[in-house]
Order: C-alpha cells, then structure tokens, then sequence
C-alpha cells in the first residue's frame, strides 16, 4: 500500500475530546449544558439510526439532546410551527433536521425556517451563502465538508494553490466542500454526471473528494500519483462472507486506489465519524454564541 490511511475515527475522537472539554468548562462556570434538537419525519431505518448516534454523542460528551419523531404524514403546518417554537426555545441550542423528509414536505422551505444561530448542520441559505463570499465567515459550516477539510489539514496535505476536484454537486457535500476549498485557495473544479472525459479531469487533481453515491465508482488509474483522496461515500456491496450479507464501500475503488494515491480515507472509518465531531463541535459553538 503507497497512500498513507486518514485515519477519521482518531481525528473525530480528538475532536470530541475537545468538545468534551469546553463543555465541561461551561458546567464548571454554571452555564447550561449545549443542548441539541433532532427532528426526525417518518420510520426510515438509515435515518433512525443516524440520528440514534447523534444522541449517544451528546450524551458521551455531556451534552443534551431533545428528540421529535413525528408520524410520516405529518402536515408542512405542523412540521414548521414545531421549527418556530425549537427556535424560539432558550433550551435548544442547536436543531438538526433529518433528511431526506417525505416527498409530500417542502424540505427547504423548513430548512430556511431554522435560525442561522441554530443551523448546526449549516444548512441555511444564509450560512451558505456567506460561505460563498469572500471576506465573509458563516456561523456553522456543514459537518461532512467540514469533517473533509480538517481531515486534510490534520494530514499535512498542502491545500493552497492545489488542483482540487470535487466528485458531486448536492447542497450537503460536494457544493459546499468546493467553496471551503476556494476559500482556502484551492483551484477547484466540479464534476457530476455531464462532466466530458471525467478520468482526464481526476487525473489532474491534488486533491479529490468524492461525494457521488455510487459504489466503487472512482478507478485506481483514474487517481493523480500521490493525490490526497477523500471519500464521502458510504454504500452496500453484497458479500456473502458478511453476516449481514454486505459490506460497506465507498465512491472510490480503495484497492485500487491505496497503490497509487499519498493519502486516504477508508471507508467505513474515515469521513463517517466526522461527521458527527463536526456536528457536536458546532452545536457546543452555538451555545457559545447564544450565551457566551
């Protein structure tokens, strides 16, 4: 193996530990414990339990959390006037919105409903947008992107003045990485699904995040030599030799890729428990910034 493995489960520990420790400070000089709402719509499986994990988390680093799950069919009225009264709510320090929500739900319009000074997941218009300008800073910067980013610096890998490539365009990762990276100084381009000659143009890049929801779909001799390789994706492969009967892959063939690239993320193990750091540390900032 040439790349050297980012390992994310260690760097999301050291994280929290941080967070752990001004959350601490805050109990010791009488403040309210930062308190995160989950909002999750409906029964899906994937979605339950990622949100089951945000809640252990604050538990482990001594934070609260306040769950709503509400009924698949719940109204756009109802959904929205549960946003304005976890808005209005001097116990909540922080709101996160399970997506995807229902079809029948205007998912941005709930999104735009939740305070910038709420917004952990970073998901606002508003937080976006000043994340897009130059000389701007946003409140909260989405946990993933995030998680990316720090992953990258904690590695050493030389960002300013790098081509960079980022492998998707969702509002929740691949968007707002690129901007994270220009405002880093990267040379940045986005790829997607019309993108001409797409190995030519990942092979030119020092840079990679790949965050395109489809197993495997990277090849090793797409990647640049010593390129730093970041993997959003979390799919199921089938495997027989599993109990469960799959196996979690990426967007990037890792076999392949490990022989060529500098450095790495596995998959699971690498941007997964970021995510969650991320999340953690930006809801311990936004009791800092409600009640400093």
């Amino acid at each position: 193996m040439t790349a050297q493995l980012i390992d994310g489960k260690l760097f999301a520990q050291q994280v929290r530990d941080e967070v752990a420790v001004n959350v601490a400070k805050r109990s010791a000089a009488g403040k309210p414990k930062p308190t995160l709402a989950t909002v999750l719509v409906g029964d899906r499986v994937d979605s339950a339990t990622y949100v089951s994990a945000k809640q252990k988390a604050c538990a482990e680093l001594g934070m609260g959390s306040i769950s709503h799950q509400l009924p698949a069919d719940i109204s756009q009225a109802e959904l929205e006037k549960l946003i304005k009264k976890l808005n209005k709510s001097k116990k909540v320090n922080g709101i996160l919105v399970q997506l995807p929500l229902p079809s029948h739900l205007d998912e941005e319009r709930v999104l735009q409903l939740v305070s910038i000074e709420k917004d952990v997941d970073g998901f606002s218009p508003i937080n976006i947008g000043r994340l897009a300008q130059k000389g701007r800073e946003p409140l909260f910067v989405p946990c993933t992107p995030y998680g990316c980013i720090y992953l990258l610096e904690k590695m050493g890998v030389q960002i300013e003045g790098a081509n960079a490539v980022v492998l998707g365009r969702s509002n929740i990762v691949g968007m707002p990485a690129a901007l994270l990276l220009v405002g880093k100084n990267a040379t940045v381009t986005i790829c997607h699904s019309r993108t001409k000659d797409l190995p030519s143009v990942i092979r030119n890049a020092d840079i990679l995040i790949a965050a395109i929801g489809k197993p495997e779909f990277l090849r090793g001799d797409w990647v640049k030599p010593g390129a730093a390789v970041v993997d959003v994706g979390i799919n199921s492969k089938p495997d027989a030799t599993k109990k469960s009967g799959y196996r979690l892959v990426g967007d990037v063939n890792f076999d392949e890729a490990k022989e060529v690239a500098g450095f790495i993320t596995p998959v699971p193990g690498g941007v997964g428990p970021m995510t969650i750091a991320m999340l953690m540390r930006n809801t311990a900032r936004a009791a800092e910034i409600q009640d400093p």
